[in-house]
């Protein structure tokens, strides 16, 4: 069997490298290639792409590598072209995909999509691609089933993979130890993505937050970054480590377990967090004209992926102009200053946690699902 699977960031590279895992051993000599970051290529899969060559978020921050990109782009489609694919494997990042979607159907390659595109929030447009392109969408939120369904895209609600992935690996003494801080610290996680974009965007406020916070908390500050994400060769090196904030790779989830409090960019690590049970205050900003250009289309009304599931607002999150570091510093002193509140913090999270938990493997049963598109049964085989 020849697999093409794609991951456009940092959490599609998680879960498309757990799927590959769970595929392989059913195919051992299952071939797998196509646009892979550290963990797929980790596990076996041949990079016609690299993953992180394509992480850029924003529509006016996107636009200088357009060129760039569809370069990545077309380089996929022609090494499909040149070794035709049982299935293609797509993963999150809709902007990248749908257009290959659309570019792999015309070779007949059959096209299963993992962690549905947010149409139900904003460009519900992508839906009639969708539509005509997917041979099955595996979703992750149990309220996006019915949604597409509605839209007549076939479907499957498979659970969310991050209810069995995100643990912790080091005890606390081992994390401490890691780190150089004593077991007894009070620990706050940053947070602020896995894109160096983000970072630019996001650290310069969060910087000025922490020195008003260390006015009324001795806290420690960690600052938790993806695997290799290599924060020495940047502009923020210098600052952080004037801080004296710890800074940690390729641990957020113990990061975020032995953390009593995290300031989380809204987006896939909030639902770690929600996991791992750990408060939080979310955050996020874009260049000011992306936002003024996807605001308006946005029709739900939280942001944050773990407040849109609890269907209230389970965590503060400060977006675009509300991110500011005095509202930073005030949500987090709040927390700090209020063991009940952040109690209840904890239930609400623990809740959005069993909504997305399920009783088997996600990944088991997309790993089902790739099999029965590869073998043509993919429309009675719920």
């Amino acid at each position: 069997m020849r697999i093409f699977i794609s991951a456009g960031e940092a959490s599609g590279d998680l879960y498309a490298s757990r799927l590959v895992e769970v595929l392989k051993t059913r195919h051992p000599d299952a071939e797998f290639f196509g646009c892979a970051g550290p963990r797929m290529q980790a596990a076996g899969v041949r990079a016609v792409v690299d993953q992180r060559s394509l992480a850029v978020v924003g529509i006016i921050e996107v636009i200088p590598h357009i060129p760039r990109i569809l370069g990545e782009l077309n380089k996929l489609v022609r090494a499909c072209a040149a070794e035709p694919p049982d299935v293609a494997i797509l993963t999150d990042s809709p902007s990248f995909h749908l257009p290959l979607a659309r570019k792999l159907k015309r070779q007949g390659v059959p096209i299963v999509y993992l962690v549905a595109p947010q149409a139900w929030a904003w460009k519900q447009g992508r839906v009639k691609t969708m539509r005509a392109t997917l041979s099955r969408l595996l979703c992750i939120f149990p309220f996006e089933e019915e949604f597409f369904r509605k839209h007549q895209v076939p479907t499957t609600y498979i659970g969310h993979p991050l209810s069995r992935l995100a643990k912790p690996k080091l005890t606390r003494a081992e994390f401490c130890s890691k780190l150089d801080i004593p077991e007894v610290s009070r620990m706050v996680a940053i947070l602020p993505g896995s894109r160096k974009g983000e970072l630019a965007k996001h650290l310069p406020i969060l910087l000025k937050a922490i020195e008003l916070i260390r006015q009324r908390h001795p806290v420690t500050f960690v600052l938790a970054l993806p695997g290799g994400f290599g924060l020495q060769n940047t502009r923020f090196w210098k600052p952080v480590y004037a801080e004296s904030i710890k800074v940690i790779e390729g641990h957020t989830w113990d990061t975020l377990a032995q953390a009593e409090l995290a300031l989380a960019a809204s987006g896939t690590v909030t639902i770690e967090g929600a996991m791992l049970g750990t408060p939080m205050v979310t955050f996020y900003r874009v260049n000011a004209l992306s936002w003024y250009l996807q605001r308006w289309r946005v029709r739900t009304p939280f942001l944050t992926m773990v407040n849109l599931v609890a269907g209230q607002q389970v965590v503060p999150e400060l977006i675009q102009d509300q991110m500011t570091a005095g509202r930073i510093a005030a949500e987090v002193c709040r927390l700090l200053d209020d063991a009940e509140a952040r109690t209840t913090m904890r239930s609400g999270l623990a809740g959005v946690a069993k909504d997305l938990a399920s009783n088997r493997d996600p990944m088991e049963t997309a790993a089902d699902w790739v099999q029965k598109v590869v073998s043509g049964d993919r429309v009675h085989a719920e």
